[in-house]
């Protein structure tokens, strides 16, 4: 398809800057996608439409402090790099500013020589290898030199780290939040357990594949970059009884939808696995393992407004977001928030 498909009009005023002063207080737009209806409400409103058997399913990854800005050994130019996946024995897969000049044996000094970067490999489109030396324990050195990874169209960083992490992150290793996840506050989460509402953890690293732009006029020429995720045996037999007994599986964000669907293709059920994907969900797809989707509203011709669009049709889509812009409802990271789900027939006597 066309990217261009995928555009909409947004006024640069609509992106939010900074999180909502009360995670749970930001708006929320519940959307059916079969009737193709649509209602304002805040996101503490969500509990009126989850329901008892429910399954909740979230992404419990960790952003670490991924942005450093270095300098080059001897020339004393100024680097700067962003930290994608742990490849082991000290050596990260980074995106690098002005890649050009990080070649191959490239020495890059951070922050008083806390961490020091060789460059061990160099690939395409920026992507260079480091191997990290220090002193102690890498995250702990990681946390006095990096700096929380915002997305470029936020221009000023948090004023606490935590505001740019779920407040059930667990599993460190991200370079961007999972930020359909940031509207839930521990309080929320407590009267959704207390509505018999099941919360299941996954754990998929956000790297490159979830926030890359699109830079192809056709979407099938673009390739997705692999990233790393894990289901443990406990979430896969929680998430198969739901199927079995006809409950909603709910998504919370893009991330959990990928790492669903790509386990649930793969073994026509859910299986522990430790493992990477670089799924593509756009308009054809047919979902498989998720009911209901819990998200922000996404960039232009990004692959998450194509996922989006896959799940509720590309023309409704649009329409959605025409709205949400007439209602000056915020975009992005740190922006408001939607449920999507559809009509379902509840078999009281699965629960």
């Amino acid at each position: 398809m066309d990217i261009n498909l995928f555009d909409y009009y947004l006024p640069e005023e609509l992106i939010a800057q900074s999180p909502s002063s009360k995670r749970d207080e930001c708006k929320l737009l519940v959307i059916n996608r079969e009737t193709k209806t649509y209602e304002d409400k805040h996101f503490y409103d969500i509990l009126d439409y989850l329901h008892e058997g429910d399954v909740l399913v979230r992404n419990n990854t960790k952003v670490i402090p991924a942005r450093l800005f270095g300098v080059k050994d001897q020339t004393g130019a100024k680097v700067e790099v962003l930290l994608l996946k742990d490849l082991g024995d000290d050596t990260f897969e980074c995106l690098c500013g002005n890649a050009k000049a990080i070649k191959q044996g490239t020495v890059i000094h951070f922050k008083d020589d806390i961490l020091i970067g060789t460059c061990v490999g160099v690939f395409d489109e920026g992507i260079r290898h480091i191997k990290f030396k220090y002193e102690g324990i890498f995250l702990e050195e990681l946390d006095k030199v990096g700096l929380m990874p915002l997305p470029p169209y936020i221009h000023k960083q948090v004023d606490d780290n935590n505001k740019y992490q779920t407040v059930y992150a667990k599993v460190s290793g991200s370079s961007a939040a999972p930020t359909a996840g940031f509207h839930f506050t521990e309080e929320l989460l407590k009267k959704v357990k207390e509505k018999r509402i099941e919360i299941v953890d996954i754990t998929l690293n956000i790297g490159l594949g979830t926030f890359r732009p699109v830079k192809v006029k056709d979407t099938k020429d673009h390739i997705m970059h692999s990233e790393s995720y894990e289901i443990s045996k406990n979430a896969a037999e929680t998430l198969n009884l739901a199927k079995k007994e006809h409950r909603r599986i709910i998504a919370i964000g893009t991330t959990s939808v990928r790492t669903l669907e790509a386990n649930f293709a793969k073994f026509n059920e859910f299986k522990e696995e430790k493992s990477s994907t670089n799924i593509f969900i756009s308009p054809g797809y047919e979902y498989k393992a998720i009911d209901c989707l819990i998200t922000n509203f996404h960039l232009p011709k990004s692959t998450l407004i194509m996922l989006v669009s896959a799940f509720m049709g590309r023309e409704f889509t649009l329409e959605v977001y025409k709205y949400a812009v007439d209602q000056k409802y915020r975009f992005f990271s740190f922006g408001d928030a939607m449920f999507i789900y559809g009509n379902y027939d509840y078999n009281k006597e699965n629960i």
